[in-house]
């Protein structure tokens, strides 16, 4: 649902604002190459998690790694991450997305009514 809204609130912005929000996106948001290659070199000791701004349990990652009993757990969360680093990258950049549409069409002076719980 909230993909919708997202799709209709870039429906009131011009072809010129949308190419700004597309570059935009592309240099505030996240990579996803880059992500899987810290996935796959540094992964054990939490890069990926620490570009992801997933500071704590990046740190916790890399704790672990330290000790040998870690290492064994590390590596099952290394493997998990994989198939989570792509929604990780995909939701982060749709947030930054979302933040810099509404940023636009306020200064449009278009202000979306308030969303329904």
């Amino acid at each position: 649902m909230a993909v919708d809204s997202l799709v209709m609130r870039k429906n009131q912005l011009d072809a010129r604002e949308l190419i700004l929000l597309e570059q935009e996106v592309r240099s505030l948001g996240k990579n996803m190459l880059i992500a899987y290659v810290l996935w796959y070199f540094l992964g054990i000791f939490g890069g990926h998690r620490f570009y992801m701004g997933k500071t704590g349990s990046a740190i916790a990652q890399l704790v672990l790694t330290i000790t040998v009993i870690g290492v064994i757990v590390t590596a099952i969360w290394w493997i998990v991450d994989a198939f989570l680093v792509h929604a990780w990258v995909r939701d982060y950049n749709r947030n930054v997305e979302s933040r810099l549409v509404d940023n636009l069409l306020a200064n449009k002076g278009y202000y979306p009514p308030a969303p329904t719980i």
